[in-house]
Parts: C-alpha cells; sequence; structure tokens
C-alpha cells in the first residue's frame, strides 16, 4: 500500500510510533528466524524446500490504527465532539475552506496535517480558533495514533465540532479511520471530472463531496454535469454539495450540512 512512498519504513516515521512499530519489527524477525533453521535443517537432509508463503503484512498495521481509532472515538463522545476528516488532493483548497468556516462557525477546532512546515495550522490559528499541527516527514497520510497524540495540545473549551485536514493525497489516506464521525471528499473543479473514477476508495466512502473553487469552473471548462455523474457513481450515499470559499458559494449549505 505504501511502500514504494515510504510509509512502510519505521526508520522514516518522525512520530511516536517507534514502539509500535519496533514491537512488529521484532516479532516478524523472531518468526523469520524460526523459517530460517528450519529451512536450513530441512535443507541437510535433502528434503524439498516447504511451499513459498505469502505473508500479508497491511492487516496487522490497519488492526492497530483501528484499536486507536475507536480509542479515539470514545474520547471524542466523551468531550462531546463531531469529528470531520476532511480528505483531497493536494491543493484543492481544504485549508481555505477551514478558514472561513472557523471564522463564521464558533464551537470549532482543526488538526491539521502535511509533511513539513506549520503553515496550515497558522493560518487557521488566525482566525481564532484552536489548531495543532502534526508533520508527518515521509508518511503520506494521517493515521488514528499520530491524531491521538496531538489531541492533549488542543484548547477544547467550548468546542463542539472538531476538523482534521489530512495530508493531502487520494490513496493512502482512504484506508486509515481517524475515530471521525464523517468524511468529507473535496474535489476542486481544477482537478477534472474524472477524478472520482480514478480515485473510487477515497471517493466511495466520502459522506460529503464538496465541489471546491467553483468561481473557476467557467475558466478551466469544468463540465458540471459530467462530474456530477461520476460522483453519483462511485459514491452514491454521498450527499453533493458545490462551493466557493472566495465569492461564498455554497458556503451557507456547507454549514448548514456541519450543523445537521
Amino acid at each position: 500500500m505504501c511502500d514504494t512512498c515510504g510509509c512502510g519504513d519505521p526508520h522514516l516515521h518522525p512520530h511516536d510510533h517507534a514502539h509500535d512499530h519496533a514491537h512488529d519489527h521484532t516479532h516478524h524477525h523472531e518468526h523469520g528466524h524460526g523459517h530460517s533453521h528450519d529451512h536450513v535443517h530441512d535443507h541437510a537432509h535433502g528434503h524439498a524446500h516447504p511451499p513459498a508463503r505469502t505473508i500479508e503484512v497491511q492487516k496487522p498495521a490497519l488492526a492497530l490504527n483501528q484499536r486507536y481509532a475507536d480509542q479515539n472515538r470514545g474520547w471524542f463522545r466523551a468531550k462531546g465532539l463531531t469529528v470531520f476528516n476532511l480528505l483531497s488532493s493536494p491543493g484543492s483548497g481544504k485549508t481555505t475552506l477551514l478558514e472561513h468556516t472557523l471564522r463564521a462557525v464558533p464551537g470549532c477546532a482543526a488538526v491539521v496535517g502535511d509533511l513539513q512546515t506549520e503553515n496550515d495550522a497558522n493560518r487557521l490559528r488566525a482566525t481564532g480558533a484552536p489548531a495543532v499541527q502534526i508533520t508527518t516527514g515521509a508518511t503520506c497520510h494521517l493515521d488514528a495514533h499520530m491524531v491521538a497524540h496531538a489531541l492533549p495540545k488542543l484548547n477544547l473549551d467550548g468546542v463542539t465540532r472538531l476538523f482534521i485536514e489530512n495530508v493531502g493525497n487520494l490513496v493512502c489516506p482512504a484506508s486509515y479511520d481517524l475515530g471521525e464521525n464523517r468524511r468529507v471528499v473535496l474535489l476542486s473543479v481544477t482537478e477534472g471530472e474524472d477524478k472520482p473514477q480514478k480515485y473510487p476508495v477515497i471517493f466511495h466512502n466520502a459522506d460529503l463531496v464538496l465541489i471546491t473553487k467553483c468561481d473557476l469552473a467557467e475558466a478551466v471548462g469544468f463540465d458540471r454535469d459530467k462530474a456530477l455523474t461520476i460522483i453519483r457513481q462511485v459514491a452514491p450515499r454521498a450527499q453533493i454539495l458545490e462551493v466557493s470559499a472566495r465569492t461564498g458559494q455554497g458556503m451557507a449549505e456547507w454549514q448548514a450540512w456541519l450543523s445537521s
């Protein structure tokens, strides 16, 4: 899933997963040592090699994440928080959307994920709302453990809605439950109408698809009808809203959805 981008390498993870990865890493090596010993023994006696086995490593990683996600969900519930996981490709307008939302809707806070810098968290804190940055280093998604470590850094007095702005990526974040109540996937008009067909998993699991930067639709030749048809095919259960944070188009409907 993430082998090619570096997410599968624990040495590239700057966050506090070291203990968990170290445990899993040692565990697998212990088993690997056992297999090696059996292999040498069989070879010495002239026996055929045992059949090759494929070890699925994705399940343990996601199972561990699911435990943290369930813990987060319980913590959110105890705090009376409704939590929204915002996912999209880079540059779709997540931070701009949140800037306008945090100014307009009281009782909100944000957790922001990026590989480097605190730029987005600084932008959101300028609205007066609590915001904390998670810098993931080489990791192309947020996971539930990262979010759990960020939560104590937030002042949640009076906060009822928490936004988690995920790392800009349409692949890996789709697999990681963070403990959220709702998943919101953004599609900007500048990305093309067929993006949901190319990355169906992240759109299929969306509760809401936001078509963003609608003020640019005519300039970039965005085919609205085609886009809506594709979204409905890929994400049949998702609600669809068209917004422009710059002009205010659809922002009242977005805020109403948050309150629904």
